[in-house]
């Protein structure tokens, strides 16, 4: 989501993203957007109606257009070739390859059926109970692409493995995404729409992945890595507004229910809070277990708690609905996600200096 975060991209890992006013700020952009979005839906309610109908084949138009401006401009950052660093950096790769795709989808699928299923059931909407837990497996079931490049940036992380992780996951997330998402959802008894589902993952990972790379190697031959930068820094923006524009026409949509149950965004966020600090100890821990460089630990420990919130809407809305639970439950973890994250950068670099005592006591001899 940084525009900064080009620098990534380019050729030249050195030159790392700092948080743009936007970034440092975004809780409060959402949380005004939610706002904006429930005052409009009760002032303009056809709006919105008419909004919500644009639909083709399962697919809303407008929201599909908002997502591909919040997405692409993200994957234009990604260089194919960092897969080539991922041998330079094995045990950290191998963690956060584990905890994202291996536990985090589950531990996330379990929380929710622990706290939105059974402990906050009475003071929830029976109706959306199960459409809620779909939200947070959706959340958790990919992970971030974009705001990794801050959160490594923020911890020292090496740039050469944050970048090689991050092309990784998008290769991983291309043929894995569809089959977890199905599985949790079938382990949950939520009902699986598998063509709505392999249409969102072409539509929302597939296409923008391939318009992203052509658009990269013509921005690159025409100008170089500079040339590069340059659209990255004019289009940085872009993907922010679109998303709080998603945001307003989602709580537009649901400003009745919301008010209605103001609680639900709190009891919501529990389970998402806990399985970011539950899966940034995990990667953190085993990558101290297995001697792995604090500055590659770091960034690890980001990349294994964060969500791709984008391709979360995404996904909720084309599967369930506007107003759907899952469509509630995946915002949710946008207007938690930067000071819950914040708060794990704060933590991995408190705790430097116990991390590399017992790193260095695990690393092999060479």
């Amino acid at each position: 989501m940084s525009a900064d975060a080009a620098a990534a991209g380019t050729g030249n890992p050195a030159a790392r993203p700092a948080m743009n006013l936007f970034e440092r700020f975004l809780t409060l952009w959402v949380a005004l957007c939610i706002a904006a979005g429930i005052v409009l839906g009760q002032a303009l309610p056809g709006l919105f109606t008419a909004i919500g109908d644009a639909t083709v084949a399962q697919v809303n138009l407008p929201v599909a257009a908002l997502i591909w401006l919040m997405v692409i401009p993200m994957l234009l950052k990604i260089d194919p070739a960092a897969l080539a660093e991922v041998g330079r950096h094995w045990r950290g790769v191998a963690t956060t390859v584990g905890v994202n795709w291996l536990v985090k989808p589950f531990s996330m699928a379990l929380l929710g059926w622990l706290f939105i299923g059974h402990l906050f059931r009475p003071w929830l909407p029976a109706a959306q109970v199960d459409s809620y837990i779909a939200g947070l497996i959706l959340l958790a079931a990919a992970p971030c692409t974009a705001m990794v490049f801050v959160w490594s940036n923020l911890v020292d992380g090496e740039p050469h493995f944050t970048l090689s992780q991050v092309a990784l996951n998008d290769t991983i997330m291309v043929v894995a995404f569809a089959p977890i998402v199905g599985l949790l959802l079938g382990l949950s008894s939520i009902a699986v729409p598998w063509s709505t589902l392999v249409l969102s993952v072409v539509l929302y990972i597939v296409v923008p992945v391939i318009i992203a790379q052509l658009w990269r190697r013509s921005l690159l031959a025409s100008g170089g890595p500079a040339a590069l930068a340059r659209a990255l820094r004019r289009l940085g923006p872009v993907s922010l507004v679109a998303l709080l524009a998603t945001l307003v026409i989602l709580f537009g949509l649901q400003g009745s229910e919301i008010v209605a149950q103001p609680l639900v965004i709190l009891l919501l966020a529990v389970p998402i809070i806990l399985q970011v600090y539950f899966n940034s100890t995990l990667a953190y821990l085993v990558n101290r277990a297995l001697g792995t460089e604090w500055c590659v630990a770091g960034p690890s420990a980001l990349i294994g708690a964060s969500n791709f919130f984008e391709l979360a809407v995404a996904a909720a809305i084309a599967l369930f609905g506007f107003q759907s639970g899952a469509a509630l439950a995946t915002v949710v973890g946008v207007l938690v996600e930067v000071p819950v994250m914040l708060s794990v950068v704060r933590i991995v670099r408190a705790t430097r200096g116990w991390y590399e005592r017992g790193a260095a006591g695990s690393r092999p001899a060479h």
